[in-house]
Parts: C-alpha cells; structure tokens; sequence
C-alpha cells in the first residue's frame, strides 16, 4: 500500500508536470504534455527513492544525478535549423526546470513546487508578449538578393538599407558571369524591414531576393 504522502506527491508531480507541458503542447513543441508529466514523475520517484534508499546519511545520491540525467533528454529537443536559427532551447530549460520541480515535490517542498510552477507559466504564457514586441522592434534578417552584375551594385543595395533605417553587414558576395549574389545581416524594426522588402521587390534588375 502507498503512503497517502506518497500518493500526494505522485499526484501533485503529475498535475504539475501536465501543466507545464500543456502549454508546451499548445505550441507544438517537441517535449509536449506527456513527456514533461513523465519527467516530472520520474524526478519525484528518483528523490523519494533516494531518499528511503540513503537513508539519513545520503539521501541525496540518487536524486543529485537527476541534474546530470535530464541534460541528455534536454540536449534532444535543441536542433539547428536549415536558416542557421538554434531552436528548442527555451524546451530545453523547460525540461530542466520541470525536472527541478519534482525535485522539489519529491523532498517534501511541495509549495516550493506550485509556487515555481506559477513563475514558470507565466514565464512561458505572459513573457512571450514581451518577447513578441522585441522581435517586432529588433529583427534580425538575412538578405540575399542575386543581380547583374555593376561595379556598385551591391554598395547600391546597402544604400536602400541605409535609407529604410537597417544596420547591415556584408557576410558574403560571390560573381558568376555576368551575375552577382550577395548575403547581408540586416537589423532593424520590422516595420523598416516590411518597406525595404517592398521596395527591392519592385527593383526589376533583381533576380532572386531571399529575407
């Protein structure tokens, strides 16, 4: 028969961990709701045991190596995308952070745990407002636009950017015949960037544009 406290932390592991991964699923992120409810499980039942397990001296040996665990399981979600953007690094710590809430449910400190799930969520939930609104006002794009070649055609281009209020850096230019490719880093408003894609779209010498 499992103790009733026993049985509240397992319970608790779970609502916690389906919270967090709730939100995770809303966004279709690879570590969605069963996986964090798991993790967070598991991180309870490894600190329990490793408490009845170590006893008075050690209590912590089985559950100190949650930490070094879930980094593996962390490490799978991150990925590079075919645009160069590392993505899955915000799961990742999700995962971690889940895995330190059964921690903590697991030691007893139940409060800790529903306490630092309120932060979490909001975290996830309000913060991704504000980091809407960053994006909108510091976007970072890469340009690549492939023209006939002229001795000022790419110093033409960086002009335009210069007049739609970008910051840019020249990352590459490569001539083919009578053509040239050149690749910026643009930065600046989204606004700034939307006109300046505009307008180059309307350049009619252009003949591939990539943003």
């Amino acid at each position: 028969m499992i103790p009733t406290e026993i049985l509240i932390k397992l319970v608790l592991a779970i609502v916690i961990g389906g919270l967090i991964g709730a939100e995770r699923e809303y966004r279709s992120k690879s570590a969605g709701f069963r996986t964090l409810m798991l993790i967070c499980l598991g991180a309870t039942v490894f600190t329990i045991m490793s408490q009845i397990l170590g006893g008075v001296s050690t209590p912590d040996r089985i559950a100190s190596n949650v930490v070094v665990g879930i980094g593996f399981v962390g490490a799978g979600v991150i990925f590079k995308s075919a645009d160069s953007r590392v993505n899955g690094i915000t799961t990742a710590a999700t995962i971690w952070v889940t895995a330190a809430l059964g921690v903590a449910i697991g030691a007893g400190r139940e409060l800790l745990a529903v306490g630092a799930c309120l932060l979490v969520l909001a975290i996830l939930f309000l913060f991704t407002t504000l980091e809407g609104w960053i994006d909108k006002k510091n976007q970072i794009r890469i340009y690549k636009i492939v023209c006939p070649f002229e001795n000022i055609t790419l110093s033409r281009f960086e002009e335009v950017f210069k007049d739609h209020h970008l910051k840019h850096k020249r990352s590459r230019q490569s001539k083919i015949g009578g053509i040239i490719t050149g690749e910026w880093l643009v930065q600046g408003t989204e606004k700034n960037h939307l006109e300046c894609i505009n307008y180059i779209l309307q350049d009619e010498s252009v003949n591939e544009f990539d943003f």
